[in-house]
């Protein structure tokens, strides 16, 4: 099937021909669905922490802090920003000259409201002689939508979120990685230290490099901690080979292969190439300005000192099962701990006997932990958490998307539409075990969940592999912990005029 050329372009990528051969068997045989327990809510699968139990984390928290350990906030910051401006775009490529749609309407009536205001009027001075306002008085709203989107203006249409103004403070404006850098002083840093990494793309790196450049030491002296700030990009050799929609590999018009990026999944090679302790994972534009960060701050902490408790207790117990010293009534602590805590139920547990027991224990509980923070389900689209089967029979706490979910089966699809919670990408990850040495994060993915979505390059249709997701089937094999956190700490910029909610905008006076 391969030539020596395709087979060179292989290797070019850090990739195996055996390793192609098993996508393309992906293709041919497609992705099970997840067999499901049910959606997890409060008290089936998540937890809700009173005042005091929150107060307990948060000391467990800074108490784990103190002692040294390293911990790294952890940003998926590559994306482009295009599917922002999807509906700015249609206004330009429309056959109307002012604003018509309600989403037009609205960007254009607030405009003075976007942080970016002053930049964007600038860049109409600079490139039609007036700016914003005049160009909007005289009905050239085109102007401006192709000066915020086109490479001789802003550029927004091509520039990642983390790099664009979100908020507008008294004396400058603020991008994502800004807000990040702050947050991670205010509850990923120790003894003096915060250290943040952003997964960027290439097209982007130096763009990124030259805005840390300029705003880390204005965080340093105002935060007066060190930052040490890192940036990756996703591995080459985490593409996945395209296909025709008969399978067979999808060829340029050149006759190369076509490979594509594998998705957010594939950043667990990045994930895994950190020398941390403690990973605070969070989606780059999930940010707010500094007036509302204390519930995020909170609550950060709260997921964080459950994260290190059960840590110590699984810890503990991992010790105990290596010395020998341990009796019956010791291993039903550990079976109550890993359904409890855990929410991980073994079938037939109660018939093994201790010997085994031993065995299984030590399985389930050397493995990498996340606490993931939940908020209530308010619609938004995206994923929830689960209880589902795993292949040896297991149930296990797990964070699905909606294409993992049977839509042919109702009873399926009513969990998935009724669950009470949704994921908003919160997490906080220890990735160490008792041992001190770093789990092999791709040791515990879920080849199984990926995904099949359909594209199209150069007018062909083709077939694209997603890999597991970074936070769904990447992370399937970890113990996992749910943590209601309240909806003030989401807030997702999905279009431009999210910005205009009164979570990104300043306090009114």
């Amino acid at each position: 099937m391969f030539s020596k050329e395709d087979l060179l372009q292989i290797q070019q990528k850090g990739m195996s021909e055996a390793q192609i051969e098993a996508q393309l068997e992906c293709f041919r045989k497609g992705f099970d669905f997840l067999k499901l327990k049910g959606a997890a809510s409060v008290g089936e699968g998540i937890i809700a922490p009173s005042d005091d139990e929150a107060e307990a984390y948060i000391q467990a928290w800074n108490d784990y802090k103190v002692e040294g350990h390293c911990i790294t906030k952890f940003v998926p910051a590559s994306g482009a920003a295009s599917r922002m401006f999807k509906n700015v775009f249609e206004f330009l490529n429309a056959d109307y000259e002012v604003p018509t749609t309600d989403f037009e309407k609205i960007f254009f009536a607030h405009i003075h409201s976007f942080a970016f205001f002053d930049a964007l009027n600038d860049a109409c001075f600079l490139n039609e002689g007036k700016g914003v306002d005049a160009l909007i008085e005289e009905g050239n709203y085109k102007a401006v939508a192709e000066n915020m989107l086109g490479e001789e203006g802003l550029n927004y249409g091509q520039l990642p979120k983390g790099l664009l103004q979100f908020h507008a403070y008294d004396d400058c404006a603020k991008t994502p990685v800004e807000e990040h850098l702050t947050e991670a002083a205010l509850y990923a840093s120790s003894r003096g230290e915060a250290e943040v990494h952003f997964t960027v793309s290439s097209e982007h790196r130096e763009l990124f490099e030259e805005l840390l450049e300029r705003v880390v030491p204005e965080a340093q002296a105002k935060h007066k901690i060190t930052y040490k700030v890192s940036l990756s990009e996703q591995k080459p050799s985490t593409d996945t080979i395209a296909v025709n929609m008969d399978n067979t590999p999808f060829r340029t018009g050149e006759g190369k292969l076509l490979f594509r990026p594998g998705g957010h999944g594939a950043l667990i090679e990045n994930l895994n190439d950190l020398e941390s302790d403690i990973v605070f994972i969070k989606n780059i534009d999930n940010v707010v300005p500094d007036r509302l960060k204390s519930d995020t701050v909170f609550w950060k902490q709260v997921i964080a000192g459950v994260l290190v408790q059960a840590q110590k207790k699984v810890f503990g117990f991992l010790r105990l099962l290596d010395s020998g010293k341990f009796n019956h009534d010791d291993l039903e602590d550990m079976i109550r701990f890993l359904r409890h805590t855990l929410c991980c139920d073994v079938p037939n547990l109660k018939n093994l006997e201790d010997t085994e027991l031993h065995i299984l224990l030590k399985d389930k509980l050397n493995r990498p932990i996340r606490v993931c923070g939940v908020v209530k389900n308010v619609g938004e689209p995206g994923g929830g958490p689960f209880l589902a089967y795993n292949p040896d029979g297991s149930i296990s706490l797990q964070i699905l998307e909606s294409s993992q979910i049977d839509q042919n089966n109702p009873e399926y699809v009513e969990m998935f539409t009724k669950g009470t919670h949704f994921n908003p990408v919160d997490l906080v990850c220890a990735v160490r075990n008792y041992k001190g040495e770093k789990f092999n994060l791709p040791d515990y993915v879920d080849p199984a969940t990926g995904f099949i979505s359909y594209k199209s390059k150069d007018g062909k249709e083709l077939k694209a592999l997603e890999l597991p997701g970074l936070w769904n089937g990447a992370m399937s094999d970890w113990n996992t912990i749910m943590v209601e956190v309240p909806l003030t700490t989401f807030n997702p910029v999905k279009t431009v005029n999210d910005l205009l909610r009164p979570q990104h905008q300043p306090a009114l006076d």
